[in-house]
């Protein structure tokens, strides 16, 4: 295992990330599976571990810590979150802490995060009514929090404000980042920004839940000819690999076969060529089956509505790429008269634009697909409601 060094630790780059653990077929967390991934991962030099909240409706933490129980306390790195940009009347980050102790079994936490600091959650962070950072820059001189950072799914000027206001008391941040959302989602100018105010960068989703992980016949046939002993995944890891503010790179493995794949990927640090690099982000490019708009925003000086049209654009390229939540959650982060339903189709923008892109058509299948995945604010509400429930049966069950 090749490691990272963090102010007076060595973390194992390679980090188990919790949040699509293996499920049996009732959809439950298969524990056994898991002690058995804990294991094989801490043989391997695995000593980085994270979860948070609402993962797997709340069991991701109870079955982490049962896994972990199996190892010295001092053997390993534990990480969690702070679920305040989920939807709720208030926030308890108190309560909600010292649950998190209790689930994951443990007195306190290597690495605490404030999960996912984005449009929506800024004011809720920041709100001195719920006292949230105050509370945990507490936690941290108290000795229950080592290391206390953040993860962020914002746009690049609200990750900009956030660190202006709150980057000396944060040690690290955590963002989506690959060869794919290098220019997808901007995660170069993200990682440029964090490194240029000595923020150390930690890695979620470097596989992209799996979609680089299996590419199509003609791109796994490119890489294999320049690398034949590497998986398709490896070329992922490769890739972030050779860049020097990453610290951390967590992959949310759901089998021991990914188990094994990736820690032979991390016994030897191999970063791309910059060869390989530019032919890697040309295969990027293949794939987004994106419109070609290059944001010289000519659509938006007539635009009767406003709208920033190339921003709307990039994140329809997103979720044609790949349907998911963060992009719902970034349109949910938005001003209603900002969103794609506010296009009135009026036509402007497509006879100005330079690359003949439909931009009605765009907004309105934009705003269609948005209603086929889940709700953000839906879901956090669900969440909300779920770990209630749960708080209150634990609690019942200490009286009984």
């Amino acid at each position: 295992m090749i490691y990272n060094d963090f102010q007076n630790l060595k973390l194992s780059r390679l980090g188990f990330g919790a949040m699509r653990l293996p499920l049996l077929p009732d959809g439950s967390i298969d524990e056994e599976q898991v002690f058995e991934m804990v294991r094989y991962a801490a043989a391997h030099g695995v000593n980085y571990y994270d979860t948070a909240y609402p993962y797997h409706q709340g069991r991701s933490e109870v079955v982490l810590g049962k896994a972990l129980k199996q190892l010295p306390r001092e053997s390993f790195y534990l990480a969690t979150k702070y679920p305040g940009h989920q939807i709720s009347k208030s926030y308890n980050p108190a309560e909600i802490f010292e649950e998190q102790l209790e689930k994951c079994g443990v007195d306190y936490f290597d690495f605490y995060l404030l999960h996912n600091v984005y449009e929506n959650s800024v004011a809720t962070y920041t709100d001195p009514k719920w006292g949230i950072i105050d509370y945990f820059i507490e936690q941290k001189k108290n000795g229950r929090i080592h290391h206390l950072g953040f993860s962020c799914h914002a746009q690049v000027d609200t990750l900009r404000d956030f660190l202006d206001k709150y980057g000396d008391v944060m040690e690290f941040c955590q963002i989506q980042l690959n060869y794919m959302d290098w220019t997808l989602q901007d995660a170069k100018t993200k990682y440029e920004l964090l490194t240029e105010r000595g923020i150390p960068v930690w890695v979620m989703e470097p596989v992209r839940g799996g979609k680089l992980a299996s590419l199509h016949e003609d791109a796994q046939e490119k890489l294999h000819a320049m690398r034949p002993q590497e998986s398709t995944a490896a070329w992922a890891f490769r890739f972030l690999q050779g860049l020097p503010n990453v610290r951390m790179i967590l992959s949310g493995m759901s089998n021991m076969e990914q188990m094994i794949d990736n820690v032979h990927t991390f016994e030897s640090a191999c970063p791309l060529s910059s060869e390989e690099t530019d032919s890697l982000l040309a295969i990027a490019e293949s794939l987004k089956n994106s419109v070609p708009c290059t944001a010289c925003r000519y659509c938006c000086d007539g635009c009767p509505k406003h709208l920033d049209i190339p921003k709307l654009l990039a994140l329809y390229n997103d979720l044609r790429f790949s349907p998911n939540f963060n992009v719902g959650m970034t349109v949910d982060g938005l001003a209603e008269e900002s969103r794609p339903s506010a296009c009135v189709a009026c036509g402007k923008c497509a006879k100005t634009c330079p690359q003949k892109i439909d931009v009605p058509a765009a907004m309105k299948d934009f705003s269609e697909m948005l209603e086929t995945i889940p709700h953000w604010a839906d879901m956090c509400r669900q969440r909300e409601e779920e770990a209630r429930r749960e708080r209150e049966a634990r609690k019942a069950q200490k009286t009984t």
